[in-house]
């Protein structure tokens, strides 16, 4: 199967064009607000995305360590949302203790791409999502984190990136083990 190029998303968090998002390091200011990591998976988008839409899928790939719990239904919409208990304590960097999230939905294509903003004792702005292509035998799954959209005073504080590139990266590995366990990583092939 052909993989398809991405489409055009809009997401009413930042009224942006996300797939428009440079991607590469240079002295785009843009560029310095968001992370994007990909991995090819050996599953379906919709056996992706089921993850993606239970709360409980969020703790069970989350590499931060941070996410202990998670309580809601599975979101079907943008504005739909849950609760995620959260213990900062595992990257050892703010005294924040045990606390909970309200996990917005703000992009919902289904099969395609999911992104939600955090609410809760600090309201950053920062927004996390995946896109999902297909490729032949699997998804390109694209994780990205951006904090374009928050307000400057927290810029300002460089308290940003608050998960590392890393982190991200072990989620789609986490990820790919959960909706395909024991398969190789599909390749994909030159555009």
């Amino acid at each position: 199967m052909a993989a398809r190029k991405p489409a055009q998303r809009r997401s009413r968090y930042s009224g942006g064009n996300l797939a428009a998002t440079p991607r590469c390091a240079c002295d785009n200011r843009r560029m310095l607000e968001r992370l994007e990591v990909q991995r090819a998976v050996a599953a379906p988008a919709g056996e992706i995305f089921a993850v993606l839409t239970d709360p409980r899928g969020h703790v069970a790939i989350d590499s931060s360590g941070m996410l202990m719990e998670a309580s809601g239904d599975v979101v079907t919409k943008v504005g739909d949302t849950f609760v995620v208990h959260m213990d900062r304590e595992a990257l050892n960097d703010y005294p924040l203790g045990l606390y909970d999230v309200t996990v917005e939905i703000v992009t919902f294509e289904p099969d395609q791409e999911i992104a939600w903003t955090v609410h809760g004792q600090l309201n950053l702005g920062h927004v996390y999502g995946y896109r999902l292509d297909p490729i032949e035998d699997g998804t390109l799954v694209t994780s990205y984190y951006d904090w374009s959209g928050a307000e400057q005073e927290w810029k300002d504080a460089a308290i940003f990136p608050v998960i590392p590139e890393g982190a991200l990266r072990a989620t789609l590995g986490i990820l790919a083990r959960t909706v395909a366990p024991g398969k190789p990583r599909p390749t994909l092939s030159a555009q």
